[in-house]
């Protein structure tokens, strides 16, 4: 019998029992569809198969995408929006790095200096996940999910607006006679 320790999204401390190995991921989608997580982000965010950006599974992190009002693709984790970014590959004398796709947002001040990375000038930022080479691997896909291919800064659909419900009328309130007090 395996443990897994969650943090639940109101930060109480869950040890939950796993039967074996291969049903660990069915937990993990479990838990995190209730905004649960396990463990810490480690520093560089986590690290997936870049083709596994498309029909990636939030729910393994405790994540879930959105997309905000002006269209951009974000995931939400612990109650923070990470924006999704396209880097391009480089390939220099110092430095050989593949295409990638990672989600960040920028540092506050009350971020522990090993999560914060540096970019140009004096901004900073965190990553929460970076999808960049490696093979893809199906364990992480989304359940039932369709694989799209790879797309470089694909359009985003225009976000239906919510249309609000249609209430009924309330029910008349019958008079008494005498007031009780």
């Amino acid at each position: 019998m395996l443990h897994i320790e969650f943090i639940t999204d109101l930060g109480a401390q869950v040890t939950v029992d796993v039967e074996s190995a291969d049903k660990l991921l069915d937990v993990q989608r479990q838990y995190g569809r209730l905004g649960w997580t396990s463990g810490a982000v480690p520093g560089g965010g986590y690290q997936f198969p870049l083709d596994n950006e498309a029909d990636f599974d939030w729910s393994l992190i405790g994540a879930r995408k959105w997309t905000n009002p002006e269209g951009e693709d974000m995931v939400i984790h612990k109650g923070i929006a990470y924006r999704r970014r396209e880097l391009e590959a480089v390939d220099s004398r110092k430095m050989k790095l593949p295409a990638a796709v990672k989600y960040s947002r920028g540092a506050r001040g009350t971020d522990p200096e090993h999560v914060r990375e540096k970019a140009d000038g004096e901004f900073e930022y965190v990553t929460l996940v970076i999808f960049r080479g490696g093979k893809r691997q199906d364990r992480y896909a989304a359940p039932g999910g369709n694989r799209a291919p790879q797309q470089a800064a694909r359009p985003s659909a225009p976000r239906p607006q919510p249309v609000a419900a249609a209430r009924p009328a309330p029910a008349p309130v019958a008079q008494e006679e005498e007031t009780p007090f």
